[in-house]
């Protein structure tokens, strides 16, 4: 009997799994993702394009596959991540989830399977908390949000753990009732900021505050330019969510990726095709700050335009992270892929189906052969 081997085993991780463990950590996230920038600038990084399957043109209802190999790590994963903006108003559920995994690359085996939902929000917010590291006022006390979803939310959570100062967070929403949720979900979380609901008054909830974030669904202007006052920072999450005077009045425009950025679907992007903004309208990438390159901001009454359209190979350097975590914390479940190669499975003539072609099947090879069906003479 051929002896059986190359088993395989993978690390199942739940949202669960992964909170309990510590990887809800914005120093984490951030020093991953700054990491990863450096990484993909030192060409330490593949990152193919990725694949989009858009399933409504007019709401947008999409899943992506995003790959993307670290190779300091040696490590290949994968985000499948699927964005369905309707969810929360037609059904009353979140409007994004993931999956991510990750395989290493000495042998390309899969080692983990996990969840890509909070590390995909993470993410997002450890990315702007890096971008608010280098450009926003480090007094800033007040921010305000036109957006409340869970990337509102990480946007707060990544801001604040970079800028500990700010005491008054201002949010507007569609509808009066996510704002609650919003205040309802992070007050425990932050008992030194004192949250205000502004009843869908998106003026209201920017206009002279320090740090401005829009995380929306929209495709429409709804920032204006003159809410924005001198030395605020803003950082730009979704689609369309500015008119734009909000980039054209700001001395500082920098993106996670400008040469990604200029081939989507946001202002600035907008902006470019209309001939609005050109190539040295942008400052600089956001790795630029982070190796010095650059400095960030260097006066206290700068208007700074961060937009990140998302960078996958920080979604795995964040996963990565996070499952490097668990993993050192023994969290997770370990389950096998295959105990061994498909032809060394001692029972494997038991479990085999032979099909005649006609809808009927054999449990053995000898019952297959000896079916009339086969039409061959004995």
């Amino acid at each position: 009997m051929i002896k059986c081997t190359n088993k395989i085993d993978v690390t199942y991780l739940s949202q669960e799994d992964l909170l309990k463990s510590g990887g809800f950590d914005m120093n984490l996230a951030i020093s991953a993702a700054e990491e990863a920038l450096v990484a993909f600038r030192n060409n330490r990084i593949l990152f193919p394009d990725k694949t989009v399957q858009i399933f409504d043109d007019g709401t947008q209802e999409r899943i992506n596959c995003l790959p993307a190999t670290l190779l300091d790590k040696n490590i290949c994963g994968m985000k499948w991540v699927s964005v369905f903006p309707q969810n929360p108003y037609k059904y009353g559920v979140q409007n994004l989830s993931a999956l991510i995994v990750l395989s290493e690359i000495e042998h390309g085996f899969p080692i983990a399977v996990m969840d890509g939902t909070l590390c995909s929000n993470m993410r997002v917010g450890a990315v702007a908390g890096l971008a608010a590291k280098y450009l926003a006022n480090h007094c800033s006390k007040s921010i305000g949000f036109i957006g409340s979803g869970e990337q509102s939310k990480m946007q707060l959570a990544a801001i604040k753990h970079v800028i500990p100062s700010i005491e008054e967070c201002r949010v507007a929403a569609k509808f009066e009732f996510e704002e609650a949720r919003f205040i309802d979900d992070l007050e425990p979380l932050f008992p030194d900021i004192r949250f205000i609901a502004t009843h869908t008054n998106l003026q209201k909830s920017v206009e002279s505050a320090d740090v401005l974030v829009t995380a929306t669904s929209a495709q429409a202007p709804l920032l204006k330019a003159s809410w924005m006052k001198p030395g605020a920072f803003y950082s730009h999450v979704g689609g369309w969510e500015d008119e734009y005077g909000v980039a054209k009045q700001c001395e500082k425009i920098v993106c996670d990726d400008w040469e990604t950025v200029k081939h989507r679907t946001q202002t600035l992007s907008r902006m470019y095709k209309d001939r609005e903004l050109k190539d040295g309208d942008i400052y600089a990438d956001l790795v630029e700050l982070v190796t010095g390159e650059k400095e960030g901001r260097q006066t206290k009454d700068e208007r700074i335009y961060f937009n990140a359209v998302g960078l996958a190979f920080i979604d795995v350097a964040v996963a990565f992270a996070m499952y490097q975590r668990a993993v050192l914390n023994g969290v997770g479940t370990k389950l096998p892929l295959q105990e061994c190669m498909i032809f060394q499975h001692p029972e494997l003539k038991n479990w085999i189906r032979w099909s005649d072609g006609q809808g009927r099947k054999a449990h053995a090879y000898t019952d297959y052969v000896n079916q009339d069906s086969l039409g061959c003479a004995s």
